[in-house]
């Protein structure tokens, strides 16, 4: 019958809704339907060929997810036990600190959503235990948590671009300006601010219910013939009652949470790099004077460190960069074309933009060990085993006699 067809239609969309809960991008992924495109009243449709991409990528979602998970809540909590030794004590540490927590708290709730979602320990149990309301509960809090979680990742990478184009740009003002106390201010607020940024976020989400059809087994059917019951499922879905908050989050999402960052960061990363030019040029110019001695060798370690430091923040903003942008301008376009662009376009790389936000936040490890010679040092003094301290090589020290020359003295192991 057709209205049994169109029941089944609408059913299966409200389903798949569901099961496409994503955290990273604004409110949740919903209604996309898995194998035709949604016709709109104009007879206009969007991404038709994200339909076979998300058909493909959905079930190798979870397990992608979960690997980087595992390796990202692993590799942040290393980051914080590495950030917070007192040698490492430093306003740029400290915001990478809380950048790492609020981090490590995303990949450590997206795990479980995960397994129930699109892993078979999940997907095997029966339909309404999978949409329960103590459930969508769960997923209604995982939308907002995570999302908040991730709103205070941002804004703590624009005040470490901030602070990084202080340092080399005005170095005379940077403990002024970049302290211990103004450093913890500007973490604090990001952690208090960001939840309150993400109001339209709450507001534009809600719970609703349904009548499904299920087997004997409790597993869901399309055939109202072949069902031997009906159960009440529970999803989290975008409010029909606010359509205008529904708007107001997507453009608070798009400019205000991911394109006005964008911007920033943007704008940022490009004095810094012209910054870190001159201040490289001014070094040479005085080292020019200076070629040998004592005062030279600090001043050429000094640029090495500043260096490093540099082109390791810099490769953590161009990997937000590339992360978070395409995001706002999905989300701008959801906004502008309103719900059906959101549906047909932005829902089927919802899932793809999720992984792409874990690795984002997981990767950082990489580039500090890559690119931040104190890291690594700091990382071996803790992390190695001490018996091996028997076989490493002690450093290398320098001793003068009275003359002014300089004994090298070496010890190559310890035995």
């Amino acid at each position: 019958m057709a209205t049994t067809s169109a029941l089944t239609s609408a059913l299966t969309s409200a389903l798949t809704d569901a099961l496409t809960v994503t955290s990273l991008p604004p409110a949740v992924t919903m209604a996309a339907n898995a194998t035709q495109p949604e016709e709109l009243e104009d007879n206009t449709t969007y991404c038709e060929s994200l339909v076979a991409f998300r058909t493909a990528y959905s079930p190798v979602h979870g397990y992608v997810s979960l690997l980087v998970c595992a390796f990202g809540s692993v590799a942040n909590a290393l980051n914080i036990a590495v950030l917070t030794r007192r040698e490492m004590a430093s306003p740029t540490n400290s915001i990478l600190t809380g950048l790492a927590v609020a981090d490590l708290l995303v990949m450590l709730e997206y795990m479980p959503y995960a397994l129930h979602m699109y892993l078979p320990v999940g997907l095997s149990r029966p339909f309404e235990m999978r949409f329960s309301y103590p459930w969508a509960c769960f997923v209604l809090f995982h939308a907002n948590f995570t999302q908040v979680c991730h709103t205070v990742s941002i804004w703590l990478t624009v005040t470490l671009a901030v602070w990084r184009y202080i340092a080399v740009a005005h170095p005379q003002r940077n403990r002024e300006w970049c302290g211990r106390e103004t450093t913890l201010v500007a973490i604090a607020a990001a952690y208090v601010l960001s939840p309150l940024l993400c109001v339209t976020h709450y507001l534009a989400l809600t719970i609703s219910s349904g009548e499904a059809p299920v087997d004997g087994d409790g597993n869901r059917v399309n055939d109202y013939n072949k069902s031997d019951h009906n159960v009440t499922y529970y999803v989290v879905d975008l409010s029909k009652q606010g359509e205008t908050m529904v708007d107001i989050n997507f453009w608070t999402y798009s400019v205000l949470i991911k394109l006005l960052p964008c911007a920033a960061l943007t704008a940022l990363s490009l004095r810094l790099v012209c910054a870190l030019l001159e201040a490289k040029r001014r070094r040479e110019t005085l080292q020019g004077a200076a070629k040998s001695g004592p005062g030279a060798r600090r001043g050429a370690d000094k640029s090495r460190q500043t260096d490093r430091t540099t082109r390791m923040l810099l490769a953590v903003l161009l990997l937000f960069l590339a992360t978070e942008l395409p995001q706002g301008l999905l989300g701008l376009m959801s906004g502008l074309r309103g719900r059906d662009f959101f549906e047909q376009c932005y829902s089927r790389l919802g899932e793809l933009m999720d992984f792409l936000a874990l690795l984002n936040s997981g990767i950082n490890f990489i580039l500090y060990c890559a690119m931040s010679r104190q890291f690594r040092t700091t990382f071996r003094a803790m992390f190695r085993p001490r018996f091996l301290d028997r076989w490493m090589p002690v450093p290398q020290r320098s001793q003068s006699d009275h003359n002014g020359h300089t004994n090298h003295v070496t010890q190559v192991t310890q035995v």
